[in-house]
């Protein structure tokens, strides 16, 4: 693997994540194809148990003056990184799972009984609300982020592409094609929206930025890398 390799990250990594291709011997292009924005937050009708699908929902709700008053509620949230977040600024996670899929019938099948307030983005999926609605569960949303496209044209020729979420791959293709590249993505939800459009994806064994780096060196680390497709998984 020569330092001819380059990769691209649709956002922006931190200085360790950074180091680990530099270490691998990749050259790493990056570039934030989306950008988030906290909403004001309205909590006096928030109900008995809280989700969160995306770190971003958290930051926004910690951003209120009494998002203490929310602790002592249960939540349910999408992604280790959430469930960190929630747990380090003193919330109690019930319930965490990698996909909102399986969130889903976690609540419908044990806790149908309860009442919810779903904190999420603007682009926000269906899967949650609508089991929900079929469950009759009780539960009202709340918008508290919004996500934009921020389209950037790629001239390097870069042989794997990182993606976090669908949102990132309907930008990035506004300027740039997929082509041959090895796309790497975060998890099954963002590699079904390349359905169509190529088959060389690689699903990161587990739905975190850290996972997502760790397949792409390991992808780029074989000496034979005939016939990747997804994994399915």
């Amino acid at each position: 693997m020569g330092l001819n390799t380059y990769i691209l990250s649709t956002k922006r990594l931190s200085s360790d994540q950074q180091l680990l291709f530099a270490s691998a011997g990749l050259r790493l292009e990056e570039a934030d194809f989306i950008a988030t924005t906290p909403l004001p937050v309205d909590i006096t009708t928030v109900k008995e148990q809280l989700i969160f699908t995306s770190s971003n929902a958290v930051r926004s709700v910690l951003q209120h003056p009494d998002s203490n008053s929310l602790k002592n509620r249960p939540c349910f949230c999408v992604g280790s990184k959430t469930a960190s977040l929630l747990e380090q600024n003193g919330f109690k996670v019930q319930v965490q799972k990698d996909y909102a899929a399986q969130l889903a019938p976690e609540i419908t099948n044990n806790y149908a009984d309860r009442s919810f307030t779903f904190f999420c983005g603007n682009l926000r999926r269906d899967t949650l609300p609508d089991a929900m609605s079929e469950a009759n569960i009780s539960f009202d949303e709340l918008t508290v982020y919004t996500t934009r496209l921020t389209p950037v044209v790629i001239d390097t020729n870069v042989q794997g592409i990182l993606f976090f979420s669908p949102s990132g791959i309907k930008s990035y293709l506004k300027n740039n094609v997929v082509g041959d590249k090895v796309c790497f993505c975060i998890g099954t939800t963002t590699a079904k929206k390349l359905d169509g459009i190529t088959e060389r994806i690689v699903v990161a064994q587990q739905p975190t930025t850290e996972s997502v780096i760790a397949s792409t060196i390991t992808y780029f680390n074989k000496k034979d890398r005939r016939g990747i497709t997804s994994n399915g998984n």
